[in-house]
């Protein structure tokens, strides 16, 4: 029985993947593995695609030494009010011109090995005509792409959200790969203040682990990013509480979604009091809390934990990101900031041409500032007031 199913299954192809793009189906080959148990009972594992090898060289690269990530997949409606904020126009044209002075910064891949994009960004040429994504490979940068459809209420919760976004995402994913994508990204949201409900929680780690499966099985590393936001007056103990639990629950669906770890990078908060409770923790504080965390929860088969800022001031990122590689860790430990590496360089553009080197040059300060905090060397000296702004906007949405 055992062997009359076995070249059953080597006669039916498995067909893995056929996702129609640019109106023509791409076809990967199919990986069917049949192991044998003493007994004779067959056990059949199908690895769907042949990515495995890739994923993993993708996620190394992202994950080198002194180097992170650069978020710059606002919607078009909340890079409309970044660019509000300094009295531009929401217009593609504006969006284009701003982006394009990120990706073409001089020598940015020095310090940003991978930059994530919205799905407009993606397909965009700079102001010069040059796709967006060359300009970032050629830069040494891994081009990646925001996939997740954004945060609706979650019906049955305590005013809670999930996000939304798995249906089409294996066809999204593989015209994303072809386009040049080679990461992907996700952003689901707990909130201390609203529970969190186990139901919240349980929708939020199964949504990225489905999410990272569809990922992985169509080329792209999966970001998975379930942000505690920073909202309310807990303190640091609850959000460390509250993270182990979300965190437990994101590895148990990761595993039974049969997801590689050695091919996916996190994209954690920092543990951190709430942005309301009056006790503030220290650099050091926060990387104890924070480490402890992922010791805890995260297998060292994973290669990055890129941290997202989470409206903390530019300099206290960067800080608390110096204080985590004081020692060594089982993971490449990063960032992924959006506000933390754009604000002040967004600030200095003003939308003005004549600007366009100056705020190109506050990036590579931002960049290299969180270059040196992934090396444990950022000493903070000589940094702006301005840097030293907190950026937590209450009931924050992208």
């Amino acid at each position: 029985m055992a062997s009359t199913s076995a070249s059953l299954l080597k006669s039916s192809p498995v067909l893995d993947k056929s996702e129609w793009v640019k109106g023509q189906a791409i076809r990967q080959s199919a990986v069917s593995i049949v192991r044998c148990h003493p007994n004779g009972s067959p056990a059949l594992t199908i690895r769907a695609g042949s990515y495995a090898d890739e994923l993993v060289k993708t996620a190394k690269t992202i994950a080198s030494p002194g180097r992170g990530i650069l978020a710059m997949d606002e919607s078009n409606a909340t890079c409309g009010k970044r660019l509000a904020s300094i009295g531009l126009e929401n217009t593609e044209a504006n969006r284009q011109a701003y982006r394009t002075l990120l990706v073409s910064a001089p020598g940015l891949g020095q310090y940003i090995s991978g930059a994530i994009l919205f799905e407009e960004t993606l397909y965009q040429s700079t102001t010069d005509g040059k796709k967006m994504v060359d300009v970032l490979v050629e830069q040494n940068i891994v081009p990646g792409i925001k996939v997740d459809k954004g945060l609706v209420p979650l019906a049955g919760s305590n005013d809670e959200s999930w996000c939304q976004g798995l249906d089409g995402l294996a066809s999204r994913t593989a015209a994303y790969y072809q386009q040049g994508a080679r990461f992907a990204k996700w952003r689901t949201v707990v909130s201390i203040p609203n529970g969190p409900s186990a139901l919240a929680v349980k929708e939020a780690a199964w949504g990225l682990a489905r999410y990272a499966a569809v990922a992985q099985d169509n080329g792209l590393v999966p970001i998975v990013e379930p942000e505690i936001l920073l909202d309310g007056e807990h303190g640091i103990d609850r959000t460390f509480e509250v993270a182990q639990k979300v965190w437990a629950e994101v590895f148990f669906y990761l595993a039974e979604n049969n997801v590689m770890f050695e091919g996916i990078l996190l994209k954690p908060s920092m543990v951190t009091p709430g942005a309301e409770c009056k006790e503030r923790a220290t650099p050091q504080q926060v990387s104890e809390y924070t480490l402890k965390l992922l010791r805890r929860r995260i297998p060292p088969a994973v290669p990055g934990i890129m941290f997202l800022s989470g409206g903390q001031s530019e300099v206290e990122a960067t800080l608390n990101l110096n204080a985590m590689n004081q020692a060594p860790n089982p993971w490449h430990v990063s960032f992924s900031y959006a506000r933390a590496l754009q604000n002040t360089c967004l600030k200095k553009w003003g939308g003005r041409p004549e600007n366009v080197k100056e705020a190109q040059e506050t990036l590579l300060i931002r960049a290299k500032a969180n270059s040196l905090a992934q090396l444990g060397k950022y000493t903070g000296e000589g940094e702006s007031e301005e840097a030293k702004q907190g950026m937590f906007v209450k009931g924050y949405v992208y």
